[in-house]
C-alpha cells in the first residue's frame, strides 16, 4: 500500500513540474506592455498641463525623464532572458527525474515503517518494563519504612542497588546509609554508600565518601572498593603518582584472579596514560594455576576483558598446567585436560602430545573407562 501512494506522489510530482517546464518554455505571444505603460505616463502628463495641475517646465522635465526610461527599456537584449530560460530548464528536468529517485532510495534506507514500528515498539517496552521496575521498587521502599522492626538489611541493600541501576542516587545513598547504621554493616555497605555518594556529586569524592570509605577499609582493608576510591580521591587531589602505585600496590599483592582485577587495571591505566606510565596488562596479574587448567568459572571472568587479555589470561592457566604435568608426568586426567585446552586454543600440535601422553596413561586401563576412549578419539579427531 505504502508503494502505491509514493508512486502516485512522484508521478503527480512530476507532472507538476512538467507543467511548470511546459509554462516555461512556451514562446511568449504577448507584448511587452512596458512601452504602453510609458504611453499612458506621457498622455496623463499632457492632461495634467492641459488642467493646469503641472507646469510646462516640470512637465518636459518629466517628459524627459519618461523617454530616458523608454530608451533604457529599448536597449536591454534578449541573452540574459534566454540563459534563465535555459538554466530553469535543465532545473526542471533534473528535478523530473532525480528528486522522486533520491526521495525513493532515502526511504529505503531510512524510511522503513516496519523498522519505525519496531523501534517504537521496543521503546514502548523499554518504558513499560521501567515503568514496571519503578512501580516494584517504590513498593518494596513502602514495606520497608512500614515495617515495625525497621525492615531486613537485605531489603534495603536490594533497595539502594536497583536506584543505582535506575539512577536515582541519592535514594539509593539514603537507602545504603540506613543500613550502615545498623550494628551487622560490613565493608561492602560502607563502600556502596561510597559508591552511590560519589555517583551523586557527578564523580566527586567528597567528605562524605571520604568518610564512608574510611570507615569500609576499617571493616575490611582489603575491600578493592577501598583503594579504587581511595586512589580517585588522591587523583582528585592532585597526586596521581601515589594514587597509581596505590593500585599497582594492591594489583601486585593479588593472590589470584578476581572479577574487580579488571576495574582496577583499567584505573591504573587511565591513570598512569596521564603520568607517562607504561600500560599494565591483566596477563600481569594472572595466576599461573599450577594444579588445574581454565574451568568454566575461570572462563566466565574473562568475559569483560579485552581479547588480547583474555587469550593472555588464559594462556596463562594452560601453561601452568602445562608446566605442572612435566613435573607429574603420570596424571591421566591433567594431560586429559591439557588436551582440551590445546585444541580451544587452536594449537594441534600440543593437543596431539597432550593426548598421546594422556592414550599412553590409559592404555592398561579397562576398555569400559571413559578416558581410554576420550584420547582415543581426540587423537583421531586431531590426525584428519
Amino acid at each position: 500500500m505504502i508503494w502505491i501512494f509514493i508512486a502516485a506522489l512522484a508521478l503527480g510530482s512530476m507532472g507538476f513540474l512538467a507543467l511548470s517546464l511546459r509554462a516555461k518554455t512556451t514562446p511568449e505571444t504577448q507584448k511587452d506592455s512596458t512601452p504602453a505603460i510609458f504611453a499612458d505616463q506621457l498622455a496623463e502628463l499632457d492632461r495634467d498641463v492641459a488642467r493646469g495641475v503641472v507646469s510646462a517646465a516640470d512637465a518636459d522635465a518629466a517628459r524627459i525623464e519618461i523617454k530616458k526610461n523608454i530608451l533604457r527599456e529599448a536597449q536591454k537584449g534578449t541573452s540574459a532572458p534566454i540563459a534563465s530560460s535555459r538554466s530553469s530548464l535543465v532545473g526542471l528536468v533534473t528535478a523530473m527525474f532525480f528528486v522522486p529517485m533520491i526521495a525513493i532510495g532515502y526511504y529505503i534506507q531510512f524510511g522503513n515503517p516496519e523498522l519505525s514500528r519496531l523501534a517504537v515498539a521496543e521503546q514502548q517496552q523499554a518504558r513499560e518494563e521501567n515503568a514496571r521496575v519503578v512501580a516494584l521498587t517504590e513498593q518494596l521502599k513502602t514495606r520497608l519504612e512500614t515495617d515495625a522492626e525497621g525492615g531486613p538489611s537485605d531489603g534495603w541493600m536490594l533497595l539502594g542497588q536497583t536506584y543505582m541501576r535506575l539512577g536515582r542516587f541519592n535514594d539509593a545513598a539514603e537507602a545504603f546509609r540506613t543500613v550502615s547504621e545498623r550494628d551487622e554493616a560490613t565493608s561492602a555497605v560502607f563502600s556502596m554508600l561510597t559508591e552511590a555518594l560519589v555517583a551523586q556529586e557527578n564523580g566527586i569524592i567528597t567528605p562524605a565518601a571520604e568518610a564512608a570509605i574510611n570507615e569500609a577499609a576499617a571493616r575490611d582493608a582489603s575491600n578493592p572498593a577501598v583503594t579504587y576510591f581511595r586512589a580517585l580521591a588522591l587523583q582528585q587531589a592532585g597526586q596521581s603518582a601515589a594514587a597509581y602505585d596505590l593500585v599497582a600496590a594492591r594489583l601486585d599483592a593479588a593472590d589470584g584472579y578476581y572479577p574487580w582485577i579488571d576495574t582496577l587495571v583499567a584505573q591504573a591505566n587511565r591513570i598512569g596514560d596521564g603520568i607517562g606510565r607504561d600500560p599494565i596488562s591483566m596477563a600481569q596479574f594472572t595466576p599461573k594455576l599450577a594444579g588445574r587448567g581454565p574451568s568454566a568459572e575461570d572462563v566466565a571472568a574473562t568475559e569483560d576483558m579485552s581479547t588480547e587479555d583474555r587469550a593472555a589470561f588464559i594462556q596463562s592457566m594452560v601453561q601452568g598446567l602445562a608446566d605442572r604435568l612435566k613435573e607429574e608426568p603420570n596424571d591421566l586426567d591433567g594431560w586429559l585436560q591439557l588436551g582440551r585446552a590445546y585444541s580451544v586454543l587452536g594449537n594441534v600440535e600440543g593437543a596431539k602430545d597432550a593426548y598421546q601422553k594422556a592414550a599412553a596413561l590409559s592404555a592398561d586401563l579397562e576398555e569400559t573407562d571413559p578416558r581410554k576412549s576420550i584420547a582415543a578419539q581426540a587423537l583421531k579427531t586431531l590426525s584428519r
